[in-house]
């Protein structure tokens, strides 16, 4: 399938996706925290891998990936214009991600991992609940 969007479009469109403070993830879980009452996260904690929260007491570390960017096939994510280089990206991440988990998990850190499409269906608070209650 073709890009539906001129390359200058797609790239404005691609430069307003930011790693912080992303709308459909992060905030989206910051409201949950509130709602939820749950306290003792923090952001921006310095830990290896940049997890989104951090609960410091509980040693657990909380990661809001991106479908497309952490490579989840949750729908139909894979661009077919620059394939090859959207295809190594991708796997860059994957890997780059297993790495940071089994490093947290050997320094003895839970590693939890949430996908966007979770957080939009609103699939993940089970997930944390239970995570979280321990």
């Amino acid at each position: 399938m073709a890009d539906v969007f001129l390359p200058e479009k797609r790239s404005e469109i691609m430069r307003k996706v930011k790693s912080k403070r992303n709308q459909s993830t992060e905030m989206r879980l910051i409201a949950f925290f509130k709602a939820k009452g749950i306290k003792g996260w923090r952001r921006n904690y310095p830990l290896t891998g940049k997890p989104d929260f951090v609960f410091p007491k509980l040693k657990t570390a909380i990661f809001a990936d991106g479908c497309f960017w952490h490579g989840h096939d949750c729908r139909n994510t894979r661009p077919e214009q620059n394939k090859e280089y959207w295809t190594k990206k991708r796997e860059r991440n994957v890997r780059r991600d297993q790495e940071i988990t089994a490093t947290l998990t050997r320094r003895g850190w839970n590693v939890v991992r949430i996908w966007e499409c979770e957080i939009k269906k609103g699939d993940f608070e089970a997930k944390l609940q239970r995570i979280l209650s321990t």
